[in-house]
């Protein structure tokens, strides 16, 4: 036990009275609460959150642990913890005894994302500078960023090892610390037990999420796949119903992370690949594109050297074909709505408002065909969409997406207590002004356009719509009346206005919301559509089209040389072009790298010298030492050993090649062998 005195944090404001089944979060104030400590010389205890077994919780889950479990901080349990490392590979996390498959497979796209992840995740957290135990996140909480505030005492057993969510660097805690965050979000570690992928995306992000049925087999699934992995989102995906691992190596009704794709050519012809990540960080696919799989020896050698891993790690290739073979749904997290649709370069609209159900007044149920049908008491919504670009009288169809959320009705996360919910859609009268709810006689007349095929008791059901422009009615409901519940209605289009109906109506507004790099998504989807493969003039023609925003006036200029430089990188089939596929891992190179030269860039100056240069490529994830990164500016540097934007971006892309390969190649992390077609492959033609 730590020697340390503690503090017991208080809740600034309890939970509200769960008779009106709503949800209040709670705030702790995390600075005071630091502060509080250093000045006392203490680390932290949360007495809302406590070390007890109350925590953990009283279901199956207790039946899981081991005996004598204990809980420790980590400067308790290694001798050099760490907060977290941009050193560390991604996939570093391993799922514990808990069943939260849906929330690692969540976790794992977010670490795609670092931005995103900062977002969650305050990364300048750590155990050595103004330490006192105490620890901070962030999630999308029903329409609002709230914090959770932890102590960082964690669950091990008696040889210290952590009993949930560990890391495969056993001085790296930044994946437990947020697991038990989101355990106390939701009540406790029990609650964690069973979800979907999408539940955790949204609390992660406050996005869109889209599901797809792989059961039905979607002839556009790779198009799907290569429009969604090129832009911001997040993927997951989930296997079977079953309690087994089967012998092709996949579990039955467990979530994975989908973290790639690739198209390669065989020598037969091309083949689409995609890249899963097991939560557990162990257990993989053992079919055709496995670790083990004879199809390798299919491709050119350096294909096969950069993208074949033989670590049991969790994370595998597999065929597009059995991909759909062996999943049954694709779940699709959108960090923007026009993404939904695959349209680019436009504004859109974002309306959320929240809304209740309540029993005797709101709470209608849906549409029956009795006179008994109480349908029209529900909560009701005007929507007037348009096009903005042509006006109201196009007629043009306009895309809406509509997402309907239902709060928990408990202090705990209990996915069985939840209502099945769905939303009506109804086509008005354009001439409509009335503020009052419409009557029952307008629904007994009046067909919807959209309505809910089945009920769902998820967190979120959303559908998009193309609509022509004029006025509807949305109608939010459970699926029996006098279920009472609080919701959260969202809507994106590319213009609308939103009026709540009855006794207390009033306009929603809206805000405007614009798609990250829009004019460079426009651009690379019309260039790729002209030129599938492009070659070194091309990439140029690219590079030197895009605005680097981060860089401000310091704009870079690709040389001819030094794109056929980046496209040897990239050129994983020897073929003297890249696929859209192969540009889209390097454009999220770039943009990564534009980020981390503008930081350490403290002059503005467009150059970095022999320090900043090691800072930077040490965020970008890559460690050198002090002899290599010398070596490397007389390489790539300048005559005053300073280096530019381009020359940074071709050292960067060649150290993750070499990592990458060696990484593969290795058997101990000691040393490689190549044979010699391999070694000249590697170091002539890259």
């Amino acid at each position: 036990m730590s020697v340390w005195p503690s503090i017991r944090g208080r809740w600034k404001q309890g939970w509200k009275d769960s008779t009106r089944g709503s949800l209040q979060q709670p705030q702790e104030d995390y600075e005071a609460l630091r502060d509080r400590c250093l000045k006392d010389h203490c680390l932290f205890e949360d007495s809302s959150f406590p070390a007890t077994q109350s925590s953990i919780g009283s279901g199956p889950l207790l039946q899981k642990l081991p005996p004598h479990l204990q809980w420790r901080r980590p400067p308790e349990l290694h001798s050099n913890p760490q907060f977290y490392s941009a050193k560390a590979k991604r996939m570093d996390l391993c799922q514990g005894v808990v069943g939260d498959c849906w929330f690692l497979a969540a976790l794992h796209a977010l670490t795609l994302h670092q931005d995103i992840l900062s977002r969650v995740v305050p990364l300048n957290q750590s155990f050595t500078e103004n330490y006192a135990g105490i620890f901070q996140f962030w999630f999308w909480h029903f329409g609002k960023w709230v914090p959770v505030v932890i102590d960082d005492r964690l669950p091990v057993n008696e040889a210290g090892q952590l009993v949930f969510v560990s890391s495969t660097y056993k001085n790296l805690f930044w994946g437990a610390l947020l697991e038990k965050a989101y355990a106390k979000l939701s009540g406790s570690y029990e609650d964690l037990q069973c979800g979907q992928v999408s539940e955790a995306f949204v609390d992660f992000t406050g996005g869109v999420t889209m599901t797809i049925n792989l059961v039905e087999d979607p002839s556009n699934l790779w198009d799907v796949l290569t429009q969604t992995t090129y832009s911001r989102t997040l993927i997951g995906c989930q296997t079977r119903i079953g309690e087994r691992v089967q012998e092709n190596g996949l579990v039955d009704g467990h979530a994975y992370t989908l973290t790639g794709i690739r198209k390669v050519t065989c020598k037969y012809g091309p083949e689409y690949l995609v890249k899963l990540r097991n939560p557990w960080g162990k257990v993989e696919w053992q079919g055709d594109w496995s670790d083990s799989s004879r199809k390798w020896e299919l491709l050119s050698p350096k294909e096969k050297l950069l993208l074949l891993r033989k670590d049991n790690d969790g994370e595998f290739w597999m065929s597009l074909q059995d991909f759909k073979a062996h999943f049954v749904l694709l779940v699709i997290c959108k960090l923007t709505p026009g993404l939904l649709s695959f349209e680019v370069g436009q504004k859109w609209m974002y309306t959320m408002q929240e809304g209740r159900w309540e029993k005797g007044s709101t709470a209608g149920g849906r549409m029956k065909s009795s006179w008994q049908n109480t349908f029209w008491k529900n909560p009701q919504f005007l929507l007037s969409i348009w096009r903005p670009e042509e006006g109201r009288q196009s007629l043009r169809t306009c895309s809406l997406l509509v997402s309907l959320l239902q709060k928990p009705r408990h202090r705990c996360r209990n996915p069985k207590s939840r209502l099945a919910i769905g939303f009506y859609v109804f086509r008005v009268s354009k001439h409509y002004n009335d503020r009052r709810k419409l009557p029952a006689e307008f629904f007994w007349a009046n067909a919807p356009l959209s309505w809910p095929e089945v009920f769902l008791k998820e967190k979120e059901v959303n559908q998009e719509l193309w609509l022509e422009p004029g006025t509807y009615l949305i109608v939010p409901c459970a699926s029996e009346a006098h279920q009472e519940s609080e919701f959260l209605l969202r809507l994106f289009s590319r213009k609308h206005i939103l009026y709540e109906l009855g006794n207390n109506s009033r306009v929603v507004y809206s805000k405007e919301i614009v798609e990250q790099n829009e004019e460079q998504n426009e651009f690379f989807t019309k260039f790729f559509a002209k030129y599938p493969e492009i070659n070194a003039i091309q990439l140029q023609k690219i590079l030197n089209r895009m605005t680097w925003s981060s860089l401000g006036s310091k704009q870079p200029f690709f040389s001819f040389d030094a794109c056929q430089g980046i496209l040897a990188l990239l050129d994983l089939n020897a073929s003297g072009t890249v696929s859209i596929q192969e540009f889209r891992s390097l454009w999220k190179q770039l943009m990564l790298y534009q980020e981390v030269f503008h930081k350490q860039d403290s002059s503005r100056s467009g150059l970095l010298d022999w320090v900043q240069l090691q800072a930077a490529v040490m965020e970008a994830g890559i460690v050198l030492g002090d002899d290599v990164c010398q070596l490397m500016l007389l390489r790539y540097g300048g005559p005053r050993l300073q280096i530019d934007f381009v020359s940074f971006v071709h050292l960067m892309l060649r150290a993750v090649n070499m990592e990458n390969v060696f990484q593969n190649l290795t058997q101990d992390g000691k040393g490689i062998y190549l044979q010699k077609p391999e070694w000249l492959m590697m170091t002539l033609y890259s």
